[in-house]
């Protein structure tokens, strides 16, 4: 009676334990969703490029992103965003002094001192005018998608 009622059970796990994994493998990582969801429209942009307090107030404006409508379901916009403010730039590195993070958060990586100070010198005007934007990294940077962006 014993090892029929340990068959019955060992089978009953054994069918439904794909199902249940299954189950938790639908829902992607965090970093899966952002990559993802990201992507589908321009680079993902490494998280370490901004503060915290920048990734929240982008994450907070998606209706409104840069014109575009980017809006995401609850579940992947706390995802994506818990995703990006665990990985942010330190808020009190040197760049970002100059801006009020809890009131005006940058919210252009283009726009920042670091890296208009690495590409002004370095892009020249066809090399922009091919890329279309500089927030275009890929034109340039054949590593981008992989977070990859030194030249040397």
């Amino acid at each position: 009676m014993y090892r029929l009622m340990a068959l019955v059970a060992f089978a009953a796990i054994s069918f439904l334990s794909p199902a249940l994994v299954s189950a938790q493998d639908a829902t992607p990582s965090p970093e899966a969703q952002f990559t993802e969801e990201c992507s589908a429209c321009h680079l993902a942009y490494p998280a370490f490029f901004l503060p915290k307090e920048s990734w929240s107030a982008i994450m907070n404006t998606l209706p409104d992103h840069f014109g575009e409508d980017a809006s995401l379901d609850d579940g992947a916009l706390k995802a994506i965003e818990g995703y990006l403010v665990k990985h942010a730039a330190r808020s009190n590195r040197r760049a970002f002094r100059k801006y009020d993070l809890e009131t005006a958060p940058p919210l252009r990586i283009t726009e920042l001192g670091w890296f208009t100070h690495e590409h002004d010198h370095e892009v020249s005007r066809s090399a922009k005018k091919r890329a279309g934007s500089m927030s275009n990294c890929a034109a340039c940077h054949r590593g981008a998608e992989r977070g990859y962006f030194d030249d040397d």
